[in-house]
């Protein structure tokens, strides 16, 4: 069972940038799709990027050119640089890695709030 733990959440200001990091406590090189997903407050949990174990990417409409996922085998860590941050992008992010459809696993969260 693979635990992660996500960072590098905080406070700022419209306009400005974050990066999240989500290490695991192993190899993520056997998981088949890590990805960012988010929750605000009263509203459901939504994906922000995801990355296959191929390397490809989707992200969400409204974080598209703003957002982008990456991956370090060697740091078994996933990445989320944000740049251009909106109030809207306020929410608790969380890491998820899938090595299949029964066997999911989640971080505990992080905050990010975008003062307008």
């Amino acid at each position: 069972q693979v635990q992660l733990v996500e960072s590098g959440g905080g406070l700022v200001q419209a306009g400005g940038s974050l990066r999240l990091s989500c290490t695991a406590s192993g190899s993520i090189f056997s998981i088949n799709v890590m990805g960012w997903y988010r929750q605000a407050p009263g509203k459901q949990r939504e994906l922000v990027a995801r990355i296959t174990s191929a390397g490809s990417t989707n992200y969400a409409d409204s974080v598209k050119g703003r957002f982008t996922i990456s991956r370090s085998y060697a740091q078994n860590t996933l990445y989320l640089q944000m740049n251009s941050l909106k109030f809207e992008d306020t929410a608790v992010y969380y890491c998820r890695a899938a090595y299949s459809d029964y066997a999911i696993y989640w971080g505990q969260g992080t905050q990010v709030t975008v003062s307008s």
